[in-house]
């Protein structure tokens, strides 16, 4: 039997869900108002790490395992590693190191000295270890999208330009009602103004920042990074990009399309004190550019899907949270399950209340 779907979203979370179905003989139309990889989409931006450690919860760090053979095969996984600075003992870097070997994920505990050895220059004295992640590294997000919508496409799949209003079991787009079978929206930032009622989220402004660096510092063979405790993450230099600087802490909250396009003076100063610190080589490094996205935050961090409680055939996917992306695919195959009736939605991505956390999140 022949199964519809209208997704509207072509973020990673739409983007991979109508590259599943598709592959699985669904008739999917995907609709956004941007083109796929878009910089104004909540999934725009040109890297994202790809990292297993989730502290002690196995259940993302199993997901985000599942999904890197998808990222290998579309070819946009930068296999470089990424290394954790932990700054003491028995938080988020050890609980992470013993999730990791009980599920088999490759990870190594290495002393301040040898952590220092994979970069050009790097500042230990604050650490008491690191934690490396060998089989982990840096997605080219933006061609990652484009990438699964290109092959879905190649499958059958419809990609609509457009603007889609919530209409009951339909979706609307510029005044023509689409029919299908299941409607999802995966909306990213804007799922929060259509659904707010349901989907609970706060949609910060982000900052990235990119400096200049010598090709000592090209990625591979330098490894993404990750300083849980100062909530700041980033990667080697990725032509044309440069290095990534980025701080996790929840920025100001904005209204989704909205967001100043660029990082404000006092983001990127900011993101240079902490290069200049953790890298000393580069305290004079030239900043690249600045761009600004979008995080949708549930309050635990947690995704979000779950059928509308008034609409049987419609699904609200997202709150990605500041840390979905590297999810996409593993994301994407639960929820082609459950729209396809063999499973139920994993409980903690259902509406409602939810306790205040951001364990799950840095990059």
């Amino acid at each position: 039997m022949s199964c519809s779907a209208v997704i509207v979203g072509a973020g990673i979370f739409g983007a991979a869900l109508a590259d599943r179905l598709v592959s699985a003989g669904w008739e999917v139309t995907l609709v956004d108002r941007f083109e796929p990889g878009d910089p104004r989409s909540e999934s725009g931006g040109e890297t994202r790490l790809l990292r297993f450690s989730h502290g002690a919860d196995g259940f993302y760090s199993a997901s985000a395992w599942r999904a890197r053979e998808q990222w290998r095969e579309l070819g946009v996984l930068v296999e470089a590693g990424v290394v954790w600075f932990a700054r003491r003992e028995g938080v988020w870097e050890s609980d992470s190191e013993r999730v990791l070997r009980d599920q088999g994920i490759p990870v190594e505990r290495l002393d301040p000295a040898a952590a220092g050895r994979l970069f050009p220059s790097l500042a230990t004295d604050d650490l008491a270890f690191a934690l490396l992640e060998p089989a982990a590294g840096v997605l080219r997000a933006a061609d990652g999208v484009r990438a699964l919508v290109a092959r879905a496409r190649e499958g059958g799949l419809r990609l609509e330009r457009g603007e889609a209003q919530p209409d009951g079991e339909h979706a609307v787009v510029d005044g023509r009602r689409l029919e299908a079978d299941h409607i999802v929206w995966a909306c990213g930032a804007w799922l929060a103004g259509l659904f707010g009622e349901h989907a609970r989220l706060r949609v910060t402004r982000q900052d990235v920042v990119l400096f200049e660096a010598g090709p000592e510092w090209a990625s591979p063979p330098t490894p993404g990074w990750i300083d849980f405790d100062a909530s700041v993450y980033g990667h080697g230099s990725i032509e044309p990009y440069g290095m990534k600087v980025a701080s996790d802490r929840e920025g100001e909250e904005v209204q989704p399309g909205q967001r100043p396009p660029y990082a404000p003076d006092a983001s990127v100063t900011t993101a240079g004190d902490y290069l200049a610190a953790r890298f000393p080589a580069l305290a004079s490094a030239r900043v690249r550019s600045a761009p600004s996205c979008h995080y949708s935050l549930t309050a635990d961090g947690n995704f979000l899907f779950a059928r509308h409680p008034e609409h049987e055939r419609v699904w609200l996917l997202g709150g990605g949270a500041g840390h979905g992306f590297k999810h996409g695919p593993a994301m994407a195959a639960h929820a082609a399950s459950a729209l396809a009736g063999e499973t139920e939605p994993e409980p903690r991505f259902a509406l409602g209340e939810r306790t205040p956390s951001r364990a799950l999140r840095t990059a």
